[in-house]
């Protein structure tokens, strides 16, 4: 039976679940909508789009996994289920990941200036550059399904095969599923390399740039100091939420490492759920035209509801 706790757990998770399903719902109606009405999307709304897509579909095996750990246990200790956990996981962790990256390449390259040839090459093949960055982030998919084999492989003989001998044996698979959880951390270390350099390399530009307009006695309050300003809010906005995503997923590992029924590790699975719901928000924010689209839908539900309640008093 549920503890209270366990329904606790439950209930935050939906909460943080449904929150998710309405920024990145949003994201992708709007941007689907543009495509349909112009015929055609910009590279931005593209990336926009699909990330909200995988993020959908990374929300819901988050949540399938909350309600399996918090009102059924013995559900997840089939061989299975947790092997399909992991992998539909890994798969939309690892998409929504590298294409977040993206968009802060994108903001780099589209932004920011650099008289270097190398960064003027990049510059000019933006349209190429992005999907064959996200080509690139495949093969570290399929490192990712060759660790998670092991990682399945330790989940079956401690949990499922080796359950009359499981303090002998687990002793020894230990060493083996630590070895796992660092490489499978290890293939987390190109998208937070590639998004500390697009952030560092925008402040660099950013500060180049505002020279440059002193020197020239010209106001710094131009439209690519803006641009600058705000490409470094979103590329350290996304930056700041995937090291909480990164080490939350880490603390929760290492947790159920140490006792696999562990109540503190389900609660740390909740702040895992911060970076695919509170990042739509800023993106939503930081975009132009999905700021002006919420505001609309948020004035015509305001108007709404001020129409219902004087209906209301008339009657």
């Amino acid at each position: 039976m549920p503890t209270g706790l366990d329904i606790i757990f439950v209930v935050l998770s939906i909460a943080e679940f449904t929150i998710g399903i309405l920024g990145n719902v949003f994201i992708g109606l709007v941007n689907c909508s543009e495509w349909v009405k112009n015929q055609k999307i910009s590279l931005a709304n593209f990336i926009l789009t699909c990330l909200a897509i995988f993020r959908i579909s990374q929300l819901l095996v988050l949540l399938f996994k909350s309600l399996i750990l918090g009102l059924s246990l013995h559900l997840h200790l089939t061989y299975t289920i947790a092997k399909l956990m992991s992998l539909l996981w890994r798969i939309t962790d690892h998409l929504t990941t590298w294409l977040a990256t993206c968009l802060s390449i994108f903001y780099l390259l589209k932004i920011a200036y650099f008289s270097h040839p190398l960064f003027l090459w990049l510059k000019l093949r933006l349209n190429r550059v992005i999907p064959v960055t996200f080509l690139f982030s495949l093969f570290f998919l399929i490192v990712d399904f060759l660790l998670l084999e092991i990682f399945n492989d330790f989940f079956l003989n401690v949990y499922i095969l080796d359950k009359s001998n499981l303090t002998l044996f687990i002793d020894e698979s230990k060493t083996h599923y630590v070895e796992t959880l660092i490489l499978l951390s290890l293939t987390c270390f190109f998208p937070i390399v590639l998004s500390l350099t697009s952030l560092l390399l925008l402040f660099l530009s950013l500060v180049r740039h505002i020279r440059n307009l002193q020197l020239n006695s010209m106001s710094s309050r131009d439209s690519s100091t803006e641009a600058h300003k705000k490409a470094i809010r979103m590329v350290m906005s996304f930056f700041f939420l995937f090291i909480v995503h990164f080490f939350s997923i880490q603390v929760t590992n290492w947790l159920f490492l140490m006792t696999w029924i562990n109540k503190f590790a389900k609660f740390a699975m909740l702040a895992v759920y911060i970076f695919p719901s509170g990042h739509p928000f800023i993106l939503i924010v930081g975009n132009s035209q999905l700021r002006q689209t919420i505001l609309k839908v948020l004035w015509h539900l305001k108007s709404f509801s001020k129409r219902e309640n004087l209906l209301q008093i008339y009657r």
